[in-house]
């Protein structure tokens, strides 16, 4: 069996602006640490998957950044699909498989799909989970996704419901649930049988060319095309524009039968927002610091500080996001981190040259 890595870099990342940007997202940037997101993520693969069997799939306009940001870890000259457009993760999986395969992968052999900003700091159980979700998905023919077992009942995620027991703690993905209200998602924690779904999942392509025709016939019918037109971008382009811009989870997951789930062996974290940054780095002086050139602290805690080549002063203020790059400062509270978004809704309007 040999074993794919396809990694999904093609997101905007506005919620991380002022550092994310329409030219640098979020998956492209080093919010801490020596390594942005994506190469962490295609680096997490080592010891698992062959370095000329990684792939990464973005849009056409994000070209040079994932050239030059995965320089010397994708060995496989083609290695970096194109979208011709930013559609959903639908179209944009089916036209990296149609390209996979293209490529030389064969029906047996196994896919591994992940998005390319999460944090994962277990790496080891990482690789361990993958490596039993491959080995399952391939003796049984099922796609299985792997589930996070929630610690609290978020209401940005979407749920996995766990069914029968299969294999090796693998179980039946019952149903997928939309991101739930407080309430529901309580109970969906109180009662142990769901899991919080993380994008990533493990199948063999054959098994998910069906899945696809199965669940979403007016997808896979461009699949062929689409393998036709890989050396064509005028056709490419026509093509692509033609499948409908559905989301994995709604084209196959939801409705497919042939789901499995196994729980996660190691931590996650979405990074969906600038306060998700508290949860995954220590804290120094009483506060979370990214990055900064120096700091001072006076009866200032619990913030959270993005600033590289800044010196941070903090007094008597609490619970704060502050981000400071070359082109913009922005302040807000951490419980309001989500809001970022209305000062991106701002700048479409008034100023695209801070986007």
């Amino acid at each position: 069996m040999n074993l794919y890595a396809l990694v999904m870099a093609g997101g905007s990342g506005t919620r991380f602006w002022p550092e994310s940007t329409e030219t640098r997202p979020k998956q492209f940037l080093s919010l801490f640490g020596e390594h942005s997101l994506i190469v962490n993520t295609l680096k997490r693969f080592d010891t698992l998957v062959e370095k000329d069997k990684r792939f990464v799939v973005t849009i056409e306009k994000q070209k040079e950044l994932a050239i030059n940001e995965t320089s010397g870890i994708l060995k496989n000259k083609d290695a970096i699909i194109l979208e011709p457009s930013a559609r959903n993760t639908g179209p944009c999986i089916l036209l990296a498989l149609a390209s996979l395969e293209k490529q030389g992968m064969k029906d047996d052999d196994v896919v591994v799909i992940v998005p390319s900003d999460h944090i994962i700091l277990n790496e080891e159980g990482f690789r361990k989970t993958v490596k039993e979700a491959a080995a399952i998905s391939h003796k049984y023919n099922k796609i299985v996704t792997i589930g996070i077992t929630p610690n609290f009942p978020h209401t940005g995620f979407g749920y996995i419901e766990k069914g029968a027991l299969v294999d090796n703690d693998s179980f039946t993905a019952i149903k997928f649930k939309e991101k739930p209200a407080f309430e529901l998602a309580r109970e969906y924690v109180a009662s142990g049988k769901f899991l919080w779904n993380a994008g990533m999942f493990v199948a063999k392509l054959s098994v998910i060319k069906k899945e696809f025709e199965k669940c979403s016939p007016e997808m896979y019918v461009h699949f062929k095309d689409l393998q036709t037109s890989l050396t064509n971008e005028a056709f490419l382009k026509t093509v692509y524009a033609k499948i409908p811009s559905d989301s994995i989870d709604y084209a196959v997951m939801e409705k497919s039968k042939e789901v499995l789930v196994i729980p996660a062996q190691f931590d996650w974290n979405d990074l969906g927002s600038w306060d998700a940054l508290g949860s995954v780095l220590e804290e120094t002086d009483s506060n979370t610091i990214a990055k900064d050139k120096g700091h001072y602290f006076y009866h200032a805690s619990d913030n959270i500080i993005f600033a590289p080549d800044h010196f941070v002063s903090l007094m008597h203020v609490k619970d704060m996001i502050v981000v400071v790059n070359k082109t913009a400062v922005m302040i807000l509270p951490k419980s309001e981190a989500q809001d970022v978004k209305k000062i991106v809704e701002y700048l479409k309007v008034n100023r695209t040259d801070l986007l």
